[in-house]
């Protein structure tokens, strides 16, 4: 017995050190190649698993283990989300997300039904490709920074429906149950019961009382949330052992899994409950970075077994058939978001980032056909090809993600930047060039002063925005002589730069400078090495992006830690008087150091000096 367990420990520790081998080799290359770590995950499995060979049948078993990655995620994704935002994302959440789910779902459903004997047959597989993979799209959203862009946030929403969507699936599937799936199925009862104990607290029962043991543990798992968790964690917290708080996080999301499981409902839907719930709670934080790590260690344990799961004999035997049907749910659920972007008005790139992110078939699906099977709804024979529909159309995401990068999101930048300039009607005595953050608020207070000014910014999109709050302003390249001249750079008092391109913005300040030098030029930099190029070009006066927000908060910090008020003013003006000094010096040996303007080991030594120096000065305040 002893030998037995010794060697079935050992053959999960070489599949887990080749698991972990596959990712380390192959998501680094795949990250580099700007592929993605998801698209990187799944040629892993590929390799490992229907290629070379060394993973095999258990792969279906770490399958299952590995989606506690998406329970973790949907918790984690549960936390961010605070009732009163799923209140305000209602008319997204129910009119995008419920009209993406009824029009894909009736679409396939139409397509399905020439196909199948069976209109429930047909609905069935309607509902199981409706969903799309909440775990590809946020995790690549997440690592190309698409989150919170037009498309990413109306894309979420769609998500979240979908994840609750498939509470009232589970529940409908059962009631479309083949009589000759089940006469079938009790033939082989006692077979079936002998080979596969399932652990259930619903089974045998009638369907009004598994209807009631739903709805109890879903309430039991919203009551406990709020009610129980927080005593819980306080009583952790009093420890303060971390480990600990990682421990009952872990029991936490595990417990309710099992709940769930126990009562024949998705994991991942009762974890994402509880973290709702849980999103008020004043360890919302301590959860998610207790929880984190082993989400993303596992939901690429996920993608690697989707990727080495893929039947290739069954693919190679009909691969036209699967290929097409692959090809055709991607085109008609992409069909159908982009049709829903237009009605919604989410515009340009936006509205194909919408499209192509969540054309695909999603883990959910793989569990609702699981389901079906269980439920006898549909045979296996026809389960087969749809999993590996499923599969495919979520290897092809990365590939989708990765077109809209390389070819629509190029074609509507140079469509933008094809737009024609504004035609500027009117001249101020301050010309600001760059409308961001640090422009706009330096307009709002001369307006608010009865300055006259003319803001002009390259970024059409950003002159649309501050006109649909009433701030005029004109789109138009600042670095073109013909732009300047008509907002009348030869009346103008100031020039005040603020352009986001640090290199755009040197060259206008030396053009300025060359050709209207009676003009005063006020720039924004970014850093010290903009600053001196800054310098350099001719403006007058320079102010570091962050400069005076971090004295402001230092001095403040100054306060809370006790100096008295007298102290603290004269230590913030020796401490800007110091900087002013220690700037001019570097300067100048910046000037010196070579014809590029780079930081050399002279400016680098004398910077270490101005520190120590710095810190002199502030001694002697105490003394």
């Amino acid at each position: 017995m002893t030998t037995t367990i010794r060697n079935l420990m050992t053959e999960y520790f070489v599949y887990a050190f080749i698991y972990l081998a596959a990712a380390v080799i192959a998501v680094p290359i795949a990250t580099r190649c700007g592929l993605g770590s998801v698209l990187g995950y799944l040629i892993a499995g590929v390799v490992i698993g229907p290629i070379i060979g060394l993973v095999g049948d258990e792969t279906s078993s770490i399958k299952h283990f590995a989606e506690f990655g998406v329970v973790l995620m949907l918790f984690l994704v549960g936390l961010e989300l605070e009732p009163k935002l799923l209140w305000k994302m209602r008319n997204r959440l129910l009119g995008l997300g419920g009209l993406q789910v009824i029009l894909s779902t009736l679409l396939v459903m139409g397509i399905a039904f020439y196909f199948v004997d069976h209109w429930a047959t047909a609905l069935t597989i309607g509902l199981i490709l409706s969903p799309s993979s909440t775990a590809i799209v946020l995790q690549t959203f997440n690592e190309k920074g698409l989150s919170k862009t037009t498309g990413g946030k109306n894309a979420f929403s769609i998500l979240l429906f979908q994840d609750i969507a498939v509470i009232p699936m589970l529940a409908l599937i059962p009631l479309m149950a083949l009589p000759e799936l089940i006469e079938k199925s009790q033939q082989l009862a006692s077979t079936a019961a002998q080979q596969n104990e399932h652990l259930s607290l619903v089974a045998g029962l009638p369907s009004w009382a598994y209807a009631l043991t739903v709805v109890t543990s879903i309430i039991a798992v919203v009551s406990g949330g709020h009610y129980l968790s927080r005593p819980l964690f306080r009583f952790v917290a009093s420890s303060g052992l971390r480990e600990m708080f990682t421990a009952s996080a872990l029991m936490l999301v595990i417990g309710i899994a099992a709940l769930m499981s126990l009562v024949d409902l998705s994991p991942a839907l009762g974890t994402f409950l509880a973290g709702v719930v849980l999103a008020n709670s004043e360890f919302r934080h301590e959860l998610k970075s207790n929880i984190e790590p082993f989400k993303g260690l596992l939901l690429g344990l996920f993608f690697i077994t989707v990727g080495a799961g893929i039947d290739f004999n069954l693919l190679y035997s009909d691969f036209m058939v699967i290929l097409t049907l692959t090809l055709g749910i991607i085109l008609l659920k992409a069909t159908v978001l982009f049709f829903l972007a237009i009605i919604f008005k989410i515009k340009n790139s936006d509205r194909w980032l919408f499209a192509l992110s969540l054309a695909q078939a999603g883990e959910f699906g793989l569990v609702l056909l699981s389901f079906t099977v269980q439920q006898h709804v549909l045979p296996s024979a026809m389960a087969a090809p749809l999993s590996l529909v499923i599969t495919l159309s979520m290897f092809l995401t990365p590939a989708l993600f990765i077109f809209f990068e390389k070819v629509i999101l190029p074609h509507h930048q140079q469509t933008s930047n094809r737009r024609a300039q504004d035609k500027i009607d009117q001249t101020g005595s301050v010309i600001i060039a760059g409308a961001g953050r640090f422009g706009q608020v330096v307009n709002r207070l001369l307006v608010a002063n009865n300055v006259p000014t003319v803001v002009i910014d390259h970024e059409s999109s950003m002159i649309d925005r501050l006109r649909q709050v009433n701030v005029k302003s004109f789109y138009g390249d600042v670095t073109r002589p013909d732009i300047m001249r008509t907002a009348g750079i030869e009346q103008a008092k100031l020039l005040i730069v603020s352009i986001d391109d640090k290199i755009r913005a040197t060259e206008l300040v030396n053009y300025i400078k060359h050709t209207h030098p009676q003009v005063k030029i006020l720039a924004r930099a970014y850093d010290r090495g903009h600053y001196y190029s800054l310098a350099h070009a001719g403006a007058d006066y320079i102010i570091s992006e962050t400069y005076l927000s971090a004295v402001e908060l230092g001095t403040q910090a100054l306060k809370d830690l006790g100096f008295a008020q007298d102290n603290v003013t004269n230590l913030r003006h020796k401490f800007m008087n110091a900087e002013v000094k220690g700037s001019r010096s570097l300067y100048k040996i910046w000037q010196e150091s070579s014809s590029e303007h780079t930081f050399d080991s002279d400016y680098q030594q004398l910077f270490i000096e101005l520190e120590e120096e710095l810190s002199e000065i502030m001694d002697e305040n105490e003394s």
